[in-house]
């Protein structure tokens, strides 16, 4: 791994990071107001990964979407509706919001464990579906395994089956990496494999997002912009429901890549129920919309 952190041109500095999560947790109240809270909401991919969805439930959940902004005008539509691969469909067919693209989830997720033909397949049948984004796992059998050419063909296999239209998000899930190392090679072999996102987590292992891995992910990011000028998308997603949460991301982005980071092309929260207590908190009662 050091040697290809080497060849990324990443210098890891675990002390800085301490020093980083420790600042901004000290200055949180400096990105706590009315405007980043509003713009949480448009960074978000409202996300529903349950195995009892269906498409009559995703279809109204879609509607909902669709009639946000008629009961909330002041606040922007999130960004993305997530879904699995089988659904996108759904929210095609249903979705009228502008700017709200279909993301959907895909390559076996969330444990990347089948056949690269599977993987495959299923992401090239998801942008027939409709998906405009998709979400796919690093294939952690062959990452963990040492096997690093083989995880760099998969993830450029896939990008090329999906076509350079489609934004693809390659999810690390830093929580099964046991070291801020790894976490950075994992970085930079899906940046340098074709991905338009890194994302920490799929949200269905424990731990899933932390501002360690945050900061490690941006800082790669930040490296590999200098290093090629091609900016790079972040994803947190897991365990973030709460406005701090949201806030403490966004303050990531902001200290390390800037505020140029800050708009849904280049940023996004993954999460359910962040956006009804975006709301909540905005509103200053009790608000489940979604």
């Amino acid at each position: 791994m050091k040697d290809f952190l080497e060849r990324g041109g990443y210098v890891l500095n675990l002390d800085m990071i301490d020093k980083s999560i420790s600042n901004i947790q000290a200055n949180i109240d400096r990105w706590n107001n009315p405007a980043n809270l509003t713009a949480c909401i448009g960074y978000t991919d409202l996300t529903s990964l349950k195995s009892e969805d269906t498409p009559a439930k995703i279809a109204a959940f879609t509607k909902k979407v669709n009639n946000f902004n008629s009961i909330f005008p002041e606040y922007p539509n999130p960004a993305s509706i997530c879904i699995y691969p089988n659904l996108g469909k759904t929210v095609k067919e249903n979705l009228t919001a502008p700017g709200v693209h279909v993301t959907t989830v895909a390559g076996c997720f969330p444990s990347s464990q089948s056949f690269i033909e599977v993987k495959r397949l299923e992401c090239k049948m998801a942008v027939e579906q409709g998906a405009d984004e998709v979400d796919i796992v690093l294939p952690l059998n062959k990452f963990l395994n040492g096997d690093i050419d083989g995880t760099i063909n998969e993830i450029e296999l896939i990008r090329n089956d999906i076509g350079n239209n489609i934004i693809l998000k390659v999810i690390l899930e830093t929580g099964a990496l046991s070291s801020p190392e790894m976490i950075a090679a994992a970085s930079i072999i899906a940046m340098e494999s074709g991905a338009d996102f890194i994302k920490t987590s799929t949200g269905k292992q424990e731990p899933s997002a932390t501002p360690m891995a945050a900061i490690v992910m941006c800082e790669c990011i930040k490296t590999f912009h200098k290093k090629t000028g091609k900016m790079i998308g972040f994803k947190p997603a897991g365990g973030i429901s709460t406005p701090k949460d949201a806030l403490c991301y966004m303050a990531i982005v902001d200290t390390i890549l800037g505020e140029k980071w800050l708009t849904p092309r280049y940023f996004r929260l993954g999460a359910s129920r962040l956006v009804n207590n975006l709301l909540s908190q905005l509103e200053q009662k009790t608000i489940n919309y979604f």
